[in-house]
């Protein structure tokens, strides 16, 4: 597959490069930043400088055009909320948009177990911004024909991951994800149509990813 990740500089994005290059994938890595490139590279994948903040749909479309698959790991990582409100929610929106534009087949979203009206935080916590944004992307995404699949990971951690989740896991119950686990399942879901059309909400635990994506 030839498979573009947005957010190519960000740490899920890094630890899953290299595992769809081992894999045999063709992939692009989209960084803001010029000084990130040789970071992207060292992957294995190409390094595509764009900002997500400022490309159109019609841009967008253009620079996934040849793909199969999309990955989204991008974010404003905790910046402003016009910014979050501007990445987390419309540069993911146009990304989406530009993938059915493109004639992408699969489109994996890095979301997060809590993105979901039914575990709103306060209206004065600072967290509900990015959290508003995300279920506004992630429902978009719903609403697309892509083949889209929806990742839920608990609270991100930079521990090890061997491959194996909880797919009991739910929002609120402590449920932790490391980095790693997120790519290695963003990796598997991506040319499996097992998990098409689904959101998967999972943490770390004792059942190997092939196993829980026979039981979807």
């Amino acid at each position: 597959m030839r498979i573009t990740i947005f957010g190519g500089h960000g740490k899920v994005a890094l630890l899953l490069a290299p595992l769809l290059v081992e894999a045999g994938h063709e992939v692009s890595s989209v960084v803001r930043n010029p000084e990130h490139v040789s970071d992207v590279e060292a992957t294995g994948a190409t390094a595509v400088v764009s900002s997500l903040e400022d490309a159109d749909t019609a841009a967008l479309t253009e620079l996934l055009s040849g793909q199969d698959g999309v990955v989204w790991s991008a974010g404003a990582g905790g910046g402003s909320p016009e910014r979050t409100d501007a990445v987390d929610r419309d540069a993911a929106i146009r990304s989406m948009d530009a993938a059915v534009a493109a004639g992408v087949k699969r489109y994996v979203m890095v979301s997060f177990s809590g993105a979901s009206t039914e575990h709103l935080v306060p209206e004065d916590d600072s967290f509900r911004r990015y959290q508003d944004a995300k279920i506004a992307a992630d429902e978009h995404l719903r609403g697309t024909d892509l083949g889209w699949t929806i990742l839920g990971p608990g609270a991100l951690t930079e521990d090890p991951a061997d491959g194996r989740v909880n797919p009991a896991a739910s929002s609120g119950n402590g449920d932790e994800s490391p980095r790693e686990l997120v790519a290695q399942v963003a990796a598997a879901v991506l040319a499996d149509d097992r998990a098409s059309r689904t959101t998967l909400v999972f943490g770390k635990g004792d059942v190997p990813i092939d196993d829980w994506l026979s039981s979807l």
